[in-house]
């Protein structure tokens, strides 16, 4: 039973491409285009908004990649103190370094690297080295000198002039960048700066997905977008600018709202001319709410999306990663929609394997773990830890098993493979943990499947559970994230430890 489809992404595509297209003949036919969020693998908006391409915004690239440069921004900072960006568990230069990769797997040239507030961080030039060395052009911009409040400094030589001009040659110039913070808008000023400087009257715009402006403030898939950025502090608000100026409510978030007058000091200044937009709603392409097409289904999946974010945030406070207060917001969220952790279907079933497992005494050095996972047709599969295998682990083979009908009874994984990497594990690499997390249980059961007909039906299985919603009563090791990642299931868990050990080597 596939999942109900909310978005109609074939729609929200055309429009997209058809209001950058008005943007950049708005101007003279160049355009800086600041990308917001990430610009592939976007599986917040796939999650929020089902029907969603995760990839949408490199199709639209493919489309106009004979009309578009792309610059690729990157704090130096972020690569100084190794930034991790979370849902590939990556740091951000490496990233970038994958997102360069990708761009050519797409066909679409990248026109340079530019990391920005550059000071010579040791990593940074390591970094830019690296770059270079592969063929990459690589600028840098230092810190705007003057910025925020002298404007007639900023858009000056010694501000935005004191960084190189980059070498574009065609009309769209997408400027995007591993995350937030990553220098995005300065470069594109620092380079309208240098275009009116020699008489190209280009422009600026944005690209968007969230918040949606034309939904309300209080609708799911905002306050869902909201929920994502509780770290940062951001919040929802009416966009009082553009409600003064159209008569219209639009939602934007805090930051845009709060920096739109210097913006807008900054381009008057940089253009020698009043802007051509009255709100920071107006400096945004975003189409995304004319793709939804049953708006019932992006609610439930947006309320789904925060329940997964509150999950999420608990065990960040645990781990000393995020401030008590990120997680009362969320829980706040909650509250004010109605549910709670176990609106989420996985949460309870895993929680009542954690206890099976306690009542039969077969957890893992005094832990019991309990994991649960909701399958493509609502069937809800558990797993449990044991001696052996992680509860990540057992639930896995439990979700194969049942997907290929292979009954329970039925080995995967043979004692003596279990058994002897066990031995491995204690006896010749003196680990303290014998059990297999999920990581090292897939390789085992890929080595299984050469000659075990059932366990090469369940290999044949595994990728039936991508999207799959799971969730495990406790924070998953390194090994278990990592399988679970690659599983590309949505997981959740609950903020407590799997082992008694504070370092997990």
């Amino acid at each position: 039973m596939p999942k109900a489809i909310g978005f109609d992404n074939d729609k929200y595509l055309r429009e997209q491409t058809a209001a950058i297209l008005e943007r950049v003949h708005a101007f003279d036919n160049k355009l800086y285009l600041e990308f917001g969020g990430k610009l592939i693998y976007d599986y917040h908006a796939a999650r929020v908004l089902p029907g969603f391409d995760p990839n949408v915004k490199m199709r639209l690239l493919q489309q106009l990649k004979e009309q578009t440069d792309v610059l690729l921004c990157i704090y130096a900072g972020d690569i100084e103190r190794k930034k991790v960006r979370a849902d590939f568990g990556i740091t951000y230069d490496a990233d970038a370094l994958k997102l360069i990769d990708d761009l050519a797997a797409w066909g679409i040239t990248l026109r340079a690297v530019v990391i920005t507030r550059f000071a010579d961080q040791f990593a940074a030039k390591v970094f830019k080295n690296k770059l270079e060395h592969r063929g990459v052009k690589v600028y840098t911009h230092c810190f705007t000198k003057g910025y925020p409040t002298e404007i007639d400094t900023i858009v000056s030589d010694e501000g935005y002039g004191a960084n190189e001009y980059i070498e574009t040659a065609k009309p769209i110039v997408v400027v995007t960048g591993p995350g937030p913070g990553s220098g995005k808008l300065a470069t594109c000023l620092s380079q309208l700066y240098h275009e009116h400087r020699r008489g190209v009257r280009s422009g600026y715009a944005k690209f968007e997905t969230f918040p949606i402006w034309n939904l309300p403030l209080n609708h799911p898939v905002n306050i869902a977008y909201e929920a994502a950025t509780a770290d940062l502090k951001d919040i929802n608000l009416i966009d009082h600018y553009h409600l003064e100026a159209h008569d219209v409510k639009a939602v934007n978030y805090n930051r845009d709202i709060e920096a739109f007058p210097l913006l807008r000091r900054i381009l008057e200044k940089i253009t020698e001319n009043p802007l051509v937009y009255h709100s920071p709603t107006d400096m945004g392409v975003n189409r995304a709410g004319f793709g939804i097409r049953d708006d019932a289904v992006v609610r439930e999946a947006a309320i789904q999306e925060i329940i997964r974010r509150y999950f999420r945030y608990q065990c960040e406070h645990a781990m000393g990663v995020v401030d008590k207060e990120t997680v009362e917001r969320l829980r706040l969220f909650m509250e004010d929609l109605g549910v709670n952790e176990e609106s989420r279907k996985v949460v309870r079933p895993a929680r009542e394997a954690a206890a099976g497992a306690q009542q039969c005494g077969k957890g893992h050095a005094g832990i019991f773990c309990g994991a649960a996972i909701e399958l493509a047709d609502g069937t809800i599969v558990t797993g449990k830890n044991s001696p052996l295998l992680h509860a990540a682990s057992s639930l896995i083979l439990n979700a194969a098993k049942h997907l290929a009908d292979i009954p329970d009874r039925m080995h995967l994984l043979p004692p003596s493979i279990t058994e002897s990497l066990g031995r491995l594990k204690k006896d010749v690499l003196k680990g303290r943990e014998v059990s297999l997390n999920l990581d090292e249980t897939l390789i085992a059961l890929g080595i299984s499947a050469s000659n075990n007909p059932a366990a090469q039906a369940a290999v044949e299985k595994l990728p039936e559970l991508r999207n799959c919603e799971v969730h495990i009563t406790h924070m998953p090791t390194p090994g278990d994230e990592a399988g679970l990642r690659k599983l590309g299931v949505n997981l959740t868990s609950d903020p407590g430890y799997s082992t008694h050990t504070l370092f997990a080597g």
